[in-house]
């Protein structure tokens, strides 16, 4: 029988299963609550750098300061000037998408630690442009006062809200990767030579997905914003983007998903130790532990490749070392 679900998809019904089954299990637990929405922003931000450098190679140290121009971007419309967060929503998704394009045409140029570099300046920039943005940013004191989002004023409406966002940027992800532009991208990662020759715009197509992956944290950036209904400028720094940076590679950062479940799994144990000092530790050790075991992330490979170096190479087979045996007698070599 045929599977009725697409191939495609299968990452996003798998979400949403998983989310429909918990669901229930935590609805009446205001702590888990919390930390499901807190789960679903920094999947939001690990999915941003999934597209960015699990699929375009563009690793970026931005994702914080994309996420907090969306933040601020809807906290000053919504305190400042009293207009609608849906507003916000359209700013926090269009700013960082209008500064990464141009920003990507310049840097894709560069080798991946020269890029990464550049992207860690560009971060730097934001964080001192908003603490020395006086009023208008708040300054170093931050905004506080935000509204909730009018659909979602409770904490388990805004559980369900965050978590559908999740899902949407998933969906779309998939079918994005599965497009014209989505193998121009593939192809562009792979071989950037064979891409050009294709007629592909190297160039453009990198800015663009770069740009994409930026309008994903700038929605994340939203969420957090109106969740906490505060702002401060530490509040979404390069810590946020290199803690992100590391939950796409624990989880696997070229499969769509994979981002989603290392942001989980890695918030989660983080949720249960004792201290928050702990945080760091956890995070080195995660990596470390899966630099080792699955280079490619959780969901990112076949086979561990310290488990291939341990096992050694394969014997071969009786009827292959015949073989073997066969030719070297045929050109008078010793078998």
């Amino acid at each position: 029988m045929k599977n009725p679900v697409p191939k495609t998809q299968r990452p996003t019904v798998l979400l949403i299963v998983v989310i429909v089954f918990v669901t229930p299990l935590i609805k009446h637990n205001a702590f888990w609550i919390d930390n499901s929405v807190l789960f679903a922003i920094f999947s939001l931000f690990a999915l941003s750098v999934g597209m960015s450098y699990g699929q375009a190679g563009i690793l970026s140290i931005a994702t914080g300061a994309f996420a907090a121009i969306g933040g601020f971007s809807t906290a000053i419309v919504t305190t400042r000037y009293g207009l609608s967060s849906y507003l916000g929503l359209l700013l926090a998704i269009a700013a960082p998408a209008v500064l990464a394009y141009p920003t990507a045409r310049i840097v894709t140029r560069l080798s991946p630690l020269p890029l990464s570099i550049a992207t860690l300046v560009l971060s730097s920039i934001i964080e001192i442009a908003i603490r020395e943005g006086g009023d208008f940013t708040g300054g170093y004191i931050g905004l506080s006062g935000i509204p909730p989002i009018s659909i979602a004023p409770t904490p388990f409406s805004m559980h369900i809200l965050a978590w559908a966002c999740v899902a949407f940027v998933l969906f779309c992800y998939c079918n994005l990767m599965e497009s014209a532009f989505g193998r121009a991208i593939n192809t562009v990662r792979h071989d950037s030579l064979r891409a050009l020759a294709d007629g592909v715009d190297v160039p453009s197509v990198l800015a663009s997905f770069f740009a994409i992956s930026a309008a994903v944290a700038g929605l994340g950036g939203w969420l957090y914003a109106h969740n906490l209904s505060y702002l401060g400028p530490d509040s979404l720094d390069v810590s946020v983007s290199m803690q992100v940076l590391l939950m796409a590679i624990v989880g696997g950062a070229r499969r769509p998903l994979g981002p989603v479940i290392g942001a989980s799994l890695l918030l989660l144990i983080v949720s249960e130790l004792p201290a928050a000092e702990t945080q760091g530790m956890v995070f080195g050790g995660a990596l470390v532990l899966i630099l080792l075991v699955a280079p490619q992330g959780l969901i990112g490979g076949k086979l561990p490749s310290l488990w291939r170096r341990q096992a050694g190479p394969k014997a071969p087979k009786r009827e292959d070392a015949s073989k073997v045996s066969l030719v070297a007698l045929e050109a008078g070599e010793p078998s």
